[in-house]
């Protein structure tokens, strides 16, 4: 998707609205971590289990590297 697009930016705002009508908790969540949980050593665990009971999962340790990218997630999460 061509987020410099302004029809694909309006259409990715459409979808993340409709994303937090149907998940309000979700949003909350991400705000929350982004205030006070983005921090340079901090990890970041993801699952996901599938509608068949399959599961993967992974981890990271946020580095000085990946705070650049963070912030600006913070931001658009923040601004949202």
């Amino acid at each position: 998707m061509n987020l410099q697009n302004p029809a694909a930016l309006f259409q990715m705002m459409n979808l993340w609205n409709r994303f937090q009508n149907n998940h309000p908790k979700f949003p909350k969540f991400l705000k929350a971590v982004a205030q006070n949980g983005m921090k340079e050593g901090s990890i970041i665990e993801i699952k996901v289990t599938t509608a068949e009971g399959e599961s993967f999962d992974s981890n990271l340790k946020i580095s000085a590297d990946d705070m650049e990218l963070l912030e600006q997630i913070k931001n658009m999460t923040l601004n949202a």
